[in-house]
């Protein structure tokens, strides 16, 4: 979640906040969670990036309320000097980028705030803390075109940070700058970091580290701006692009924007991409899965008043909207459009008994006793991919996604790999750090895809002995007996590495985490963890 704070004053130039239109925001899904005589803070769910900002907002706010439409953005092509080189030297670093050209912007101090505020959030959300996306916007008049993305030696690399006064090279902005400390773990590892440089050698940044305090400071002078994305994925990086242009030609409406021309080893790409997608729709499954009777005409309104168009039974698609993945998505905007207020709750003419089945009662147990032994419960999502894998020590054959929409494109076989991503997140917080999941992971079965519940302990700083006897009390507790056998695993210490054996059958492991994958995983302290499927475990209730 990130909460947009917009200067109130300023919001009412464009819509009088009266107590329907705040019941109106509210029902848009965008609760407001502040409201002072200056300000409005307004909750934004994290698939709306592109209401990060008071001009996303108003975007998308208006055509509910007020002229429903697809709002159609001018991107004039490309001047000849509109282009970056993309040396193939950061393929394996930070390998794709994403420009544009922003002309005849009129700044002023609440406008910067206003984008360096959506540049934050966007940072801390769509991009993962700058691992995923990092952004860059930067004074035109301070470059010299065409612009070269490419990789150096950090002891290549000499240019004064941002908000610093004087020049460091890569290695002591990782050090010394704030920021530089903040994101050093995102080049960590790697002999050369990306830059962006001009036609005169002269350094714009070091993404997703820092910009130039000479070329990369917008201020009330600026009119013109170069605008940049970088990251792993480049449909992230075309969408992240497309929030930040629209959001400038909102912001003013006489500015001109450029397109780019990203000239890359193996072809070229022009950004910003405004084109619409299109999904397919079937107005009869809308109106089952939502419960209305609606005909096509009133779905288009609906649709426009959601920012999207309706044609041929196809939903046209903003480029900026980056949470529309599914017909389904299509169908839930049709609903917040419809109004929630006016829907008619029906209570079904059935009636049941439920209670708790014994896995559920047997997975609350679990918990309860290993929160009451001090552990924390995480929660994480199904999907990894390879690059966690590796770092993990793992190199089983993964379940791929087919057309995965993010970097995140197989479905986790353990919990371990979260597990490790949890402590390695967390490893300037207090310690101990002793954390357990209980989760669903998934194993190829001849042609199909089968899932199981799995539990996930593990301890920091620990060793093989302590998560042995966590093992042993849950044991107990469970009135389960486990025992050890020893082998090797990949993720673990050779000789202090055990499975765990549940009547004779395997069903887990217990160890203390491989030096390499706490290196990997950037971890001060060591590790030791157990997982075990509890698949077994529920065969035994079963049997009871």
């Amino acid at each position: 979640m990130a909460n947009l704070k917009i200067n109130k004053q300023e919001f009412e130039k464009y819509i009088k906040l009266t107590p329907q239109i705040i019941e109106k925001i509210n029902l848009f899904g965008t609760p407001i969670e502040k409201l002072s005589d200056n300000e409005i803070e307004i909750e934004i769910l994290p698939n709306r990036p592109d209401m990060l900002s008071m001009y996303g907002f108003l975007r998308s706010f208006e055509s509910l309320i007020g002229k429903p439409s697809l709002n159609e953005y001018k991107i004039s092509k490309p001047k000849k000097e509109y282009f970056i080189e993309i040396d193939p030297s950061v393929a394996k670093i930070r390998p794709y980028t994403a420009c544009a050209i922003a002309k005849n912007i009129s700044f002023d101090d609440e406008k910067i705030k206003e984008i360096i505020d959506l540049q934050g959030k966007l940072h801390a959300t769509l991009g993962r803390k700058r691992k995923k996306v990092a952004i860059g916007i930067y004074p035109l008049d301070k470059i010299k075109l065409p612009i070269k993305y490419e990789a150096r030696s950090p002891h290549k690399i000499k240019f004064m940070p941002l908000d610093y006064e004087r020049e460091l090279n890569a290695l002591e902005i990782l050090k010394m700058h704030p920021t530089g400390k903040e994101y050093a773990h995102l080049l960590e590892g790697y002999d050369k970091f990306p830059l962006f440089v001009d036609s005169a050698d002269k350094i714009l940044s070091m993404p997703p580290i820092i910009n130039s305090n000479e070329t990369g400071k917008i201020t009330i002078n600026t009119k013109d701006v170069f605008i940049e994305c970088t990251g792993f994925d480049f449909n992230i990086l075309k969408k992240t692009l497309n929030i930040i242009v629209a959001t400038l030609a909102d912001m003013n409406k006489d500015s001109e924007m450029f397109s780019m021309e990203l000239r890359y080893k193996n072809g070229k790409e022009i950004t910003p991409d405004f084109k619409t997608e299109k999904i397919s729709v079937s107005l009869e499954r809308i109106n089952k899965l939502i419960g209305i009777d609606i005909k096509e005409d009133e779905l288009k309104r609906l649709l426009l008043k959601m920012g999207h168009d309706y044609r041929d039974r196809e939903a046209i698609i903003a480029p900026w909207r980056i949470d529309i993945l599914h017909e389904v998505d299509i169908i839930e905007d049709v609903a917040i459009a419809y109004g929630y207020e006016n829907f008619t709750p029906i209570i079904p003419n059935i009636s049941t008994i439920g209670e708790e089945s014994k896995k559920e009662i047997l997975k609350r147990k679990i918990s309860d006793l290993l929160v009451g032994l001090g552990f924390l419960e995480t929660s994480s999502y199904s999907l990894t991919n390879i690059h966690e894998m590796k770092k993990t020590g793992l190199k089983n054959n993964p379940i791929e996604i087919e057309e995965s929409k993010s970097e995140y494109n197989m479905l986790r076989e353990n919990l371990l790999v979260s597990s490790m991503k949890i402590l390695s997140n967390n490893i300037d917080a207090e310690y101990p750090q002793n954390i357990f999941e209980i989760g669903t992971i998934f194993k190829k079965q001849n042609s199909s895809i089968e899932e199981s519940d799995s539990l996930v302990v593990s301890l920091c700083p620990s060793n093989f002995t302590k998560a042995k006897q966590i093992l042993e009390y849950l044991g107990k507790m469970l009135n389960l007996s486990f025992s050890l056998e020893v082998e090797k695993h990949p993720s673990f210490v050779e000789g202090r590495t055990a499975s765990i054996l549940l009547n004779n059958k395997k069903i887990g492991n217990l160890g203390e985490i491989n030096p390499l994958v706490l290196k990997n995983w950037h971890m001060k302290m060591p590790v030791a963890s157990f997982e075990i499927n509890l698949e077994e475990r529920y065969k035994l209730l079963n049997n009871q």
